[in-house]
């Protein structure tokens, strides 16, 4: 067993809520077992964090491994800074090499090189957009932002090549001999005239890596590899002559007059082709125009794209889909006169041509003829109104988020190649979408329609919608299943629809041929919904895991096992997993390792990733579907991010990121899913600060239901002393018991590693839900919890608090009108008027609010005029009178999801009845804080708002005094003052 296994199976011991007791000391053995893993000073005094820390803590961002499997890389990421990439031999725990700034790394096919780019510095490119930013400084000349460089690292003799200036680089799929990339070049003048602004153009890079050798092509905009990497494609885009005069602020001696460089170039306009093996290059087209939208077949023999010939200025362009074959260089044009084209329909420049997998159709996008503004219209003359219509089948507020997608929106047509000279449309306005079915090699496309049921989505979430087989031939449409509601998915290769009935809780299969339609799981006594499912809507099913080959049968999963339903012959159910997981509280899934993999290949050993509902412990199984019997463990362990798990193609070689609350993200490699090298842990500097244990904890409800939550703890825990205690909650949480909580200004939620390391326990319950009294549900298993907790001498009773944010904001306002038990209260983004909220806009999607009520999160079950009582129960501002509880609010006033009048509503209703209240508004912020500076604010605010409470720390100025609109942006109120709130 290595070290990092021991490592694994003492953090197993650890958090298992058996062994809490012994919890400082296993830490430290575990801790000490590996050099790469955090080292802990027993006898060292630990500082608790501050808010000075959070920018320096890591994560991994991009992870991969070579197709060989030798080699990883990975990025770690600062929360604000620069990253670092690191590129490392998968089986060794030293890195090889580490590269400062350098992101979007990919590794080439042949697995010899890996390309990326290197950022500027972080500061540098924060400096830029404050200069940007700032409005009173227009005529500052502005900082430059230096470019991206271009990294190439060689892997078998570590040399690393950079090249300045580069806008970006791309990869050939299926060849590892080329990169090609974009620089930005500084035009050359003889013209001794000075200029501030430099001229540049753009120039693509051909580069064949065996060699190093290059070839650059001028005034380059778009450009694509063929899949095999035979091709390079790119357009030029020239600019336009330009002879503008500029006058510069001059002094009473000194006039100058400074005539911009002309922009002339020799190239000319057009798409290019570039046979990568000798770098020859073939003239596609050199009439001048505009051209985008690249995309090569499957076998690199064609090349389609998109191009106007309409001069810039023109409002409306007339486009056209060109089809270049490479075979005999014939140029294809498919344009608004191509036969079957709707009237007043025309070709879309908004859609990238697609071809079928055997390159006998080209898929393209059409469109209604947009209208060309009035240019003789005076805005000023004419009234600008919105005009709500009952009929209308969406809401004004969702037509208009959604206005500029739906002015871009194209409509999928087909052209089959062997007659080029008919369109077939597939797809008409009531079409929601329409796909593709194996590949675009079958004679239909799969399409859905919600229209006729649109409207009644405003209060039912599982709304209606029908399906179509649309004729590739024809474009006849033919309907296959109406008024659905539920989950429908067509198989890879087009011979059945398998869909799941939401009104039945029940999975059919419809067969394309024959139209017959089959219960799949049929006298089968085990639920397909979700079993934990406590909402008034429909419930859910669990995942459609996939196909065999042929389609010849379907893998869907229940709570715990996967389950074989044949679509071929009459052969009964299997339950793939042999009931193994529903015996044993363990919840499979299956992990597709092959991205590119259209089946579940039977023939070879499958990766199972498994969760143990009782203990929330993780890990791997093994499955040969072949072999009759169950699941084979290959490891569980009390941590989290086993579904992370990446494999090489062309090897047994995995990464995944390994985590529990103790243990920081750690990368590791494994080649049985047994043993694993540690590869990289982020965040030494975890051992310096006081951290935290965390345990389940199991108690009553007070409905008498069990219930369990989350107990976090100090590392420096001593049940001799007496603990505030902080009680955050939203939903069900406990799945998350091993899961790293990084010290990071959050978007309003509780920071609960910051509080614990301070010397808080917190408390995290899950909540189940009864239809109609959400409310009521928060005080049967939050109050409880507590109250259990209570009964423990370490837990000061006299001292706890409550934080929750959007529906854990409600919960906080609801539960702190029926109880006083709350010395404390912080509520983020709360609805607290469901009357008014009901009737509300949900603003970043333009959506009515009313299904939220009756039919999710919410819970009532009923409209606002059938559940009238239940409204005004559920409603914290109609009994707020009772409040005797301190209270901070959030509400921001761009708040897309929870319109930020109920926050104002609570507060004006505390204020009014003399309760002591704050708000925080985060001028044009969202729902969950976007911005961090305002994310750093509100942790320490609310810090010394529950230091205060909690802890009888001084308060803040900003709690005693308020900070007057004349102060604002002067001072932020922080410092501690000797007076109360």
């Amino acid at each position: 067993m290595n070290s990092f296994t021991k490592h694994f199976t003492l953090t197993n011991k650890l958090l298992n809520p058996t062994h809490t007791s012994f919890l400082k000391k296993l830490f430290l053995r575990a801790f000490a077992a590996s050099s790469l893993l955090v080292a802990t000073n027993a006898t060292a005094q630990k500082q608790p964090l501050n808010h000075d820390v959070y920018d320096d803590w890591q994560s991994f961002g991009s992870v991969n491994i070579s197709p060989n499997g030798k080699w990883s890389i990975y990025n770690v990421n600062p929360q604000e800074g620069d990253s670092w990439l690191y590129i490392q031999a998968t089986q060794q725990q030293t890195p090889k090499q580490k590269i400062h700034r350098a992101e979007k790394a990919s590794i080439t096919a042949n697995s010899k090189h890996i390309v990326f780019s290197i950022k500027p510095f972080y500061k540098e490119i924060k400096q830029n957009r404050v200069q940007k930013n700032k409005k009173d400084d227009k005529n500052k000349e502005e900082k430059k932002l230096t470019k991206d460089t271009l990294g190439i690292y060689n892997l078998a003799n570590h040399q690393l090549i950079k090249i300045p200036e580069v806008l970006n680089f791309k990869l050939p799929e299926k060849n590892g001999d080329y990169v090609a990339y974009l620089r930005e070049v500084e035009k050359e003048s003889k013209d001794t005239i000075k200029s501030k602004k430099k001229e540049t153009f753009k120039k693509l890079v051909l580069r064949d890596l065996k060699n190093d050798k290059e070839v650059s092509f001028d005034n380059a905009e778009h450009y694509i590899f063929s899949e095999n990497g035979d091709y390079l494609a790119y357009t030029i885009k020239n600019e336009k002559k330009k002879n503008e005069k500029k006058e510069e602020k001059t002094t009473e001696n000194e006039t100058a007059e400074v005539e911009k460089l002309e922009a002339v170039s020799n190239e000319k306009e057009g798409v290019y082709l570039v046979r990568t093996k000798d770098m020859q290059e073939i003239a596609i087209t050199d009439k001048d125009g505009v051209y985008s939208k690249l995309k090569f077949n499957k076998n690199s023999n064609l090349l389609a794209f998109i191009a106007t010939h309409d001069k810039e200025k023109e409002e409306i362009k007339k486009y056209s889909v060109n089809l270049f074959k490479t075979d005999n260089q014939e140029l294809l044009r498919f344009d608004n006169d191509l036969n079957g084209i709707p009237t007043d329909w025309v070709i879309s420049e908004n859609y990238t041509p697609e071809f079928s997998e055997n390159s006998k159709s080209l898929y393209l996008g059409i469109a209604p003829k947009k209208e060309a503004k009035d240019t003789t219209f005076i805005e000023e003359d004419h009234a600008i109104l919105d005009i709500w219509h009952y009929k209308d089948e969406y809401l004004q507020t969702q037509q208009l988020v959604n206005l500029k997608r739906e002015l871009e929106k194209s409509y999928l047509s087909v052209v089959h190649l062997d007659h080029p000279n008919r369109l077939i449309p597939l797809q008409d306005e009531k079409m929601n979408y329409v796909r593709l079915v194996n590949e675009g090699n079958a004679d239909f496309v799969f399409g859905m329609s919600d229209y006729g049921n649109r409207i009644e989505k405003q209060w039912q979430s599982s709304g209606m919608s029908s399906y179509y087989t649309i004729d590739t031939k024809t474009g006849s449409k033919k309907e296959v299943l109406k008024n659905l509601r539920g989950n429908v998915s067509i198989s890879p290769e087009g011979k059945n629809l398998v869909f799941f009935d939401r009104e039945s809780s029940n999975w059919y299969t419809y067969d394309i041929a024959s139209g017959n339609v089959t219960h799949l799981n049929k006298d089968i006594n085990v639920s397909f919904a979700n079993e934990q499912h406590d909402s008034p809507d429909l419930a859910s099913p669990y995942s459609l895991i996939g196909w065999t080959k042929d389609d010849a049968s379907v893998w869907i999963k229940d709570r715990y096992d996967i389950w074989e339903f044949d679509l071929k012959t009459n052969h009964a159910p299997k339950n793939m997993t042999h009931a193994y997981g529903r015996e044993n509280k363990i919840s499979f899934n299956y992990l597709k390792l092959d991205k590119e993999a259209r089946h579940i290949d039977t023939d070879k050993k499958m990766i199972l990733t498994a969760f143990q509902e009782n203990d929330k412990q993780s890990g791997f199984y093994e499955l040969y579907s072949k072999q009759n019997r169950k699941p084979k463990k290959l490891s569980m362990e009390a941590m989290s991010g086993h579904r992370s798990l990446i494999k090489a193609e062309e090897s047994e070689d995995y990464l995944f990121t390994h985590q529990s609350f103790i243990i920081p993200p750690t990368l590791v490699s494994t080649k049985n899913l047994k043993n694993f090298t540690a590869l990289h842990q982020t965040n030494p500097q975890q051992k310096d600060y006081n951290w935290g244990t965390v345990e389940l904890i199991h108690y009553t409800a007070q409905n008498g239901k069990p219930a369990t939550g989350m107990l976090y703890k100090p590392e420096d825990f001593d049940a001799n002393k007496k603990y505030p205690l902080l009680s955050y909650f939203y939903e069900r949480r406990s799945d998350d018991l091993h899961g790293y909580e990084a010290p990071a200004p959050t978007p309003s939620r509780l920071n609960i590693t910051y509080f614990v390391s301070n010397g808080y326990l917190v408390f995290v319950p899950d909540i189940e839900y009864t239809e109609g009294y959400p409310g009521r549900s928060a005080e049967e298993y939050v109050d409880a919890g507590i109250d259990y907790l209570k009964t423990f001498d370490f837990v000061n009773g006299d001292k706890i608090g409550i934080q929750g944010q959007s529906w854990g904001g409600y919960q906080v306002a609801h539960l702190i009108t029926r109880s006083n038990r709350y010395a404390a209260a912080w509520a983020g983004a709360p609805v607290v008027n469901m009357t008014s909220a009901y009737g509300g806009i949900r603003w970043s999607t333009g959506m009515n609010r009313q299904f939220q009520y009756e039919n999710t999160q919410s819970r009532i079950g009923k409209n606002l005029w059938d559940g009238y009582d239940l409204y005004i129960e559920n409603s914290p501002l109609f009994h707020l009178e009772n409040v005797n509880t301190p209270v901070a609010i959030m509400h921001n006033d761009k708040d897309g999801a929870v319109p930020w009048y109920q926050g104002i509503e609570m507060f004006t209703a505390l204020r009014r009845l003399g309760k002591p209240v704050w708000m925080l508004n985060y001028n044009n912020d969202e729902h969950n804080l976007i911005k961090r500076q305002n994310r750093k604010d509100i942790q320490r605010r609310e810090q010394q708002f529950f230091d205060h409470y909690l802890k009888d720390a001084p308060a803040p100025a900003w709690m005693v005094h308020g900070i007057p609109a004349t102060q604002k942006g002067k001072t932020w109120g922080f410092e501690l003052v000797d007076e109360t709130p």
